[in-house]
């Protein structure tokens, strides 16, 4: 399996997948963090008055436990940046593997179908960054791992993809709490200013990978 993978991380097409990817799930993580760290609920409204198995019900049982509501945000925030950054993606990966696979399987438990496809896209995200990372992870999973290969391709490991990742890390937490007006009231950031940001984001990611793309 290992040369197959280490083939195949020699893809230019593959690893601006790979970084691309780290980058979406790595934020999916910080943006779901930032309102359970600072004690807010998941839910728009209260689900203390639902159904005892629904999921509001249960999102709402974990919200009033407080802590555990903020373990999980911290959680969250921490394995995203881990992912984000890439210099340390491969630790993030397993972090986010821990949390993702609990999620999904906590959303196997209600009748939700589109949350349980989100989580399950998820998780097989991050067994496909743990495929990748297999050449150092392999020293965990197996009694005889032999050698270490590193048969990460330059491309992916020039440092603008850290200084990318930690620029969007910032963005989406300074959106984030932009839109549920924690750092700065909303009246002063208008949804048009909060898009714009995100398109802003998105350009500067366009043109890093397109100037790193022209470089030999």
């Amino acid at each position: 399996m290992e040369p197959l993978i280490s083939r195949l991380k020699q893809s230019r097409i593959l690893q601006l997948f790979t970084i691309s990817l780290r980058y979406v799930m790595g934020a999916s993580f910080v943006y779901a963090s930032v309102f359970k760290i600072q004690g807010k609920r998941f839910m728009p409204e209260p689900g203390a008055d639902t159904a005892v198995d629904s999921l509001a019900h249960f999102f709402e049982a974990m919200y009033q436990a407080e802590m555990y509501w903020h373990f999980i945000g911290w959680g969250q925030l921490i394995a995203g940046f881990l992912l984000m950054s890439q210099m340390f993606s491969t630790l993030g990966a397993v972090a986010f593997f821990t949390i993702v696979l609990n999620i999904f399987v906590i959303t196997l438990s209600f009748e939700s179908a589109s949350i349980q496809a989100i989580t399950f896209l998820m998780l097989l995200g991050t067994i496909y960054l743990l495929l990748w990372d297999w050449n150092k992870l392999k020293f965990i999973a197996l009694p005889k791992p032999q050698n270490y290969l590193d048969n990460n391709a330059e491309f992916s490991t020039r440092r603008v993809w850290t200084y990318l990742g930690l620029f969007y890390f910032l963005g989406v937490v300074l959106l984030r709490n932009a839109m549920i007006g924690n750092l700065l009231s909303t009246k002063f950031i208008p949804t048009n200013f909060v898009l714009l940001g995100a398109v802003l984001m998105l350009l500067i990611g366009g043109v890093t990978v397109v100037t790193q793309l022209a470089k030999k």
